[in-house]
């Protein structure tokens, strides 16, 4: 997933916890345009943190990461999305050159 590429939300299942602190969320079915790919935590383990790859949709904002020292925006696990359409061809080279699901980004923290 990059950059600007369509994806469908296959998971709008989120606990209270998350509803409470996100302003908007996707649903299950609807098309969203991916604004940003970054690395990021999903949540704090027991002996450090797991990662995990993250989105940031254009058609949502959300409200900062109150555990990210640079108060990135809070996003979603990129496992909630399918792809929707093939990667824009002006991306195409990136992605090959840089690996699958690779993206520059800061580590912004969302929960399952």
């Amino acid at each position: 997933m990059i950059k600007g590429q369509k994806v469908v939300c296959t998971n709008d299942s989120f606990p209270a916890v998350i509803r409470a602190i996100y302003k908007q969320l996707p649903v299950k079915g609807s098309t969203y345009t991916i604004r940003e790919v970054f690395l990021g935590r999903e949540k704090v383990v027991k002996g450090g943190d797991s990662a995990t790859v993250g989105l940031l949709l254009t058609e949502l904002v959300n409200p900062t990461d109150p555990f990210h020292a640079g108060q990135q925006e809070l996003g979603f696990s990129s496992e909630r999305f399918a792809p929707l359409e093939q990667v824009p061809e002006e991306h195409a080279e990136e992605l090959e050159a840089v690996g699958a699901g690779n993206d520059k980004g800061g580590g912004g923290y969302w929960m399952d």
